[in-house]
């Protein structure tokens, strides 16, 4: 691995390494794997949880908590980092790692997700899309160029290139011209200029079509991508859907390269698709439950701000070693959540971002010593 080192805005050495991708070993009975992708800011061990800090914080933690709690990726998006604060301030300071404090490895999506889910109005051309923000109406242009542009002043490790997002449910008209122009953008993005050491993700669309996602996967591995994700998950269609794109499109990417699932957090989930061959996976489910009062568990969700809990003295989770369930108890961590109190949503986020990255770790270790197939039938009876 070739390593070369210059320094940022700040004038703080900065380490580039080649992108490497190994895997380590493979599971017998699933297309299950464990790897290590090697990025700019560190080696991230998969299969991997990669926690959204959106705004360029995960919310309620700061970067040491994250690494306490095993984070190994945090995630930023070029769409709201656009709007707020923009790049000129993040370059100022020397792009997103030195802007946040955080020295590992972050992944920034490519603001086409929230131009499909948040923008007031939108409107799509071949150059890219033209928007309404939905914080103060004013109007932006994002496309391959601008969003690659954004990437590139944000410094992050893996870029995801500019695609267009498609609702459920989609005709199939609509999912190929669609998928055709996502094709077109991802190798647009493709030849942009990057950021030093950053490499570049490109993402399988088309709906619920099998040959649409099969020619999209095929177009990418064409063009030739750092790593693979199959985008358009978790858009409120029925989960069979999602894992029918998941079997429509792993199979047609390369095993040297990671491959990523988009929008997925869920612990049955993820083990369904790490079945299938995927090594990563971000969601903002830890993190937004835990604001509404609920924990995650390796039984389930729980719902914590429930008058049940008022007297109840044991951990959020029995058995868990988190800050959060070595110190309070559910009736403390209830009545905080009742009256409104931080500390409350923090120590919640604490559990909920430690129990999906420890569950990582767990199914690291079932893939390393051949009991995978083990864990995957326990977790497939949570609902």
């Amino acid at each position: 691995m070739i390593h070369n080192f210059s320094k940022n805005g700040k004038g703080i050495l900065v380490k580039y390494a080649s992108m490497s991708f190994e895997v380590i070993k493979e599971d017998l009975g699933s297309a299950a794997r464990l790897g290590r992708l090697t990025t700019a800011h560190g080696v991230v061990e998969t299969p991997v949880f990669m926690d959204v800090g959106t705004l360029g914080s995960v919310k309620a933690l700061e970067p040491r908590d994250l690494k306490e709690l095993k984070a190994q990726v945090v995630l930023g998006n070029t769409y709201h980092l656009l709007l707020r604060p923009g790049p000129e301030i993040i370059a100022a300071a020397g792009g997103l790692h030195s802007f946040m404090r955080w020295d590992g490895p972050i992944l920034t999506d490519s603001g086409g997700f929230q131009v499909f889910s948040l923008a007031k109005r939108r409107t799509f051309t071949e150059e890219g899309c033209r928007f309404n923000s939905h914080i103060d109406g004013h109007e932006f242009f994002l496309g391959p160029k601008e969003s690659m542009a954004m990437q590139r002043v944000l410094g992050s490790d893996i870029a995801m290139v500019f695609d267009e997002c498609l609702p459920y449910p989609c005709d199939r008209a609509r999912a190929e011209a669609s998928v055709e122009r996502s094709i077109r953008w991802a190798r647009r993005s493709k030849e942009e200029p990057h950021a030093p050491g950053q490499q570049v993700f490109g993402i399988v669309q088309g709906g619920v079509y099998d040959d649409i996602r099969r020619h999209c996967a095929e177009s990418l591995v064409e063009i030739g991508f750092d790593g693979y994700a199959v985008g358009g998950v978790s858009v409120g269609e029925p989960e069979k859907y999602m894992y029918q794109a998941v079997d429509a499109s792993v199979p047609f990417l390369p095993k040297d390269r990671p491959r990523y699932v988009m929008g997925l957090g869920v612990m049955r989930q993820m083990v369904e698709c790490v079945a299938r061959g995927v090594d990563m996976f971000d969601c903002v489910i830890p993190t937004r439950i835990a604001r509404h009062g609920t924990a995650i568990t390796r039984k389930g969700n729980v719902a914590i701000k429930a008058a049940k809990w008022a007297f109840d003295q044991g951990p959020v989770e029995e058995g868990c070693t988190c800050y959060c369930c070595r110190n309070f108890s559910r009736s403390y961590v209830r009545h905080l959540l009742a009256c409104g109190e931080i500390l409350g949503l923090r120590l919640l986020t604490i559990h909920n971002v430690w129990a999906l990255n420890r569950f990582m770790e767990d199914m690291r270790k079932s893939i390393a010593d051949g009991t995978f197939g083990a864990f995957r039938e326990e977790y497939s009876k949570i609902v």
